[in-house]
């Protein structure tokens, strides 16, 4: 049986993911996430509210079980916050940089760290994905907490690679941006004052032009690569890449 943790499995691209591995009876799923919306045999839900660091700390074993029949691991930090769109200096509260860092880049190197320690005795491949974004390779005004967790994301999937191939595992990290899906997330961004974020009419028209990526087609895209991980050198992928 391969398993594959995905937190925010519960919408968007997490539960596209989800669902289409578990087309595969081999394939079996954690869902770790603050609600359920997946029923299926082979799925697991472990509820976690990754705002309270303290909570996922304290539950992280029951994340991590001792899958001893596994011939495949892989863990997907899928979930993620653009947070308060607005400009630094002008109202944004300073808890709300907390907020977003935490979701995004606290819990995941968390998870990561976990999944490591737990599994590294089992000698079957694993494989790391951090959902990342083009937001943390180019500045975007008025997502500054964004930005920089993303960036932060990636810099993380790129030291832990070098640390996995320097201990001489076989274990393989991978920052992959998902490119612009029609999600919650986009329709928050869609909300947002000119005022606050100057973009915000491109993102307006994405959604009018129908040029946003559906979740499953991107979930699709997302299994296919996870099928295909031997024939990536690079950490830092983009499913627009992907054919």
């Amino acid at each position: 049986m391969d398993y594959y943790f995905i937190t925010g499995a519960s919408k968007g691209i997490g539960k596209a993911i989800a669902e289409e591995l578990l087309k595969d009876e081999n394939n079996c799923v954690i869902g770790v996430c603050r609600s359920s919306s997946i029923q299926h045999k082979n799925y697991r839900h472990q509820p976690l509210d990754f705002s309270d660091i303290p909570a996922v700390e304290h539950n992280l074993h029951k994340v991590f079980l001792p899958y001893k029949d596994a011939g495949r691991l892989v863990l997907i930090n899928n979930a993620g916050v653009v947070g308060d769109i607005g400009y630094v200096g002008e109202g944004m509260p300073n808890e709300r940089f907390e907020f977003v860092f935490d979701v995004n880049v606290i819990v995941p190197a968390m998870l990561m760290n976990t999944f490591l320690q737990v599994y590294q005795p089992l000698q079957v491949p694993k494989v790391i994905v951090n959902i990342s974004s083009g937001a943390g390779k180019y500045p975007v005004d008025g997502w500054a907490a964004y930005c920089a967790s993303k960036a932060a994301l990636d810099m993380l999937s790129l030291t832990v690679q070098q640390e996995q191939d320097l201990r001489g595992s076989s274990v393989r990290v991978f920052a992959l941006s998902p490119g612009v899906v029609d999600t919650g997330m986009q329709e928050h961004i869609r909300e947002s004052d000119a005022g606050r974020f100057s973009n915000v009419e491109r993102f307006r028209e994405y959604k009018e032009k129908g040029e946003l990526a559906s979740p499953e087609e991107v979930g699709r895209k997302i299994v296919d690569f996870l099928n295909r991980t031997n024939e990536y050198d690079e950490v830092i992928v983009s499913v627009r890449d992907m054919n």
